[in-house]
């Protein structure tokens, strides 16, 4: 028997603001994502509701799960997080389009008991080989600097200062726009001018190393690089009732990146709706799914209100080509 193939048909209802999936064959996975996407948030289990998702048809999952064994709301043991985390994985991996993305942001931690008590524990690390092993291509890994880190007390360390952003495709040619997130160039107006008329632009080093400087400056911008500097949110003073709020400018860096205009994003683990506010304000479809009730009322106000008490983060353009 051969698989029917689900495609999804958007459309505006009149007098609507929300961009309504029709599903051409399944029409209760259309309905769901119409839910996420009329609610902004949806209260349940993201396992079970990604598995009904319409096959191939989001662009890009952007999220940050919760932490091994960090907050109050999810005690998850390192030990045991890639297993937990898996079975998500498996259900976007099955609705994923082809050009499509999972941006995942998580942090290591220091184990706070059994033998590697006092060390990094490296659940991470064994969740990227996991997923990679899954099916997931290992486009890329990003480092999330702060710059204005909160210190604590880490032991025989300094405070931390960076969280790891990793970005897995489908296929090999996953939606990826360059050219939304190039900076503004260091060099001086006249010296890009002075270069681009430079017809001996290739400049070889004695290691080897070279580059045409004639055609630096033909696109517009600097590529930022793929450390993402960008300031940390104190949302206990701006009034997001969530523990781990996400600054808005470290997903409008990947939804900008890794989701077309129009395109589908979802947040499996809503949290206070950073991703959802951010993604709406960029004109794409977006909704989340968050398992805790008084989360997703709160992501529900927010994103009503279009509130950025989240402290919209601040991406500093300073690196140069």
């Amino acid at each position: 028997m051969v698989k029917k193939e689900t495609s999804l048909k958007l459309v505006f209802d009149a007098g609507s603001t929300v961009r309504r999936p029709v599903e051409m064959t399944d029409a209760s996975g259309a309905a769901l994502l119409h839910k996420i996407f009329e609610e902004g948030v949806t209260l349940g289990d993201a396992c079970e509701l990604m598995g009904r998702f319409p096959h191939q048809s989001v662009d890009l999952f952007f999220t940050s799960p919760p932490y091994a064994d960090v907050r109050a709301y999810s005690r998850i043991h390192p030990d045991r997080y890639v297993e937990w985390f898996l079975p998500f994985a498996r259900a976007m991996l099955n609705s994923v389009k082809p050009t499509g993305s999972l941006v995942l942001n998580i942090k290591n931690r220091v184990a706070n008991r059994g033998p590697l008590r006092g060390q990094r524990h490296p659940y991470v690390y064994q969740l990227v080989l996991a997923l990679q092993h899954m099916g997931w291509r290992w486009v890329e890994t990003y480092i999330w600097a702060k710059p204005n880190a909160v210190p604590g007390r880490f032991g025989p360390r300094t405070k931390d200062s960076f969280e790891y952003v990793y970005h897995f495709a489908r296929t090999n040619k996953p939606y990826f726009d360059l050219d939304s997130l190039r900076v503004p160039y260091k060099a001086d107006p006249a010296e890009i001018e002075r270069r681009m008329r430079d017809t001996n632009g290739r400049r070889n080093t004695g290691a080897g190393f070279g580059r045409d400087r004639t055609k630096t400056y033909l696109l517009g911008g600097a590529d930022p690089g793929n450390v993402v500097s960008v300031s940390q949110t104190y949302n206990q003073h701006y009034g997001v009732q969530h523990t781990a709020a996400m600054p808005e400018g470290l997903a409008e860096f990947f939804i900008r990146a890794a989701s077309p205009k129009e395109g589908i994003v979802i947040d499996p683990f809503a949290g206070s709706a950073t991703t959802v506010v951010v993604a709406r304000r960029l004109g794409r479809l977006a909704g989340g799914i968050e398992i805790h009730e008084r989360f997703v009322v709160e992501g529900r106000r927010r994103i009503a209100e279009d509130s950025a008490f989240d402290a919209p983060g601040n991406l500093f353009k300073t690196v140069a080509m």
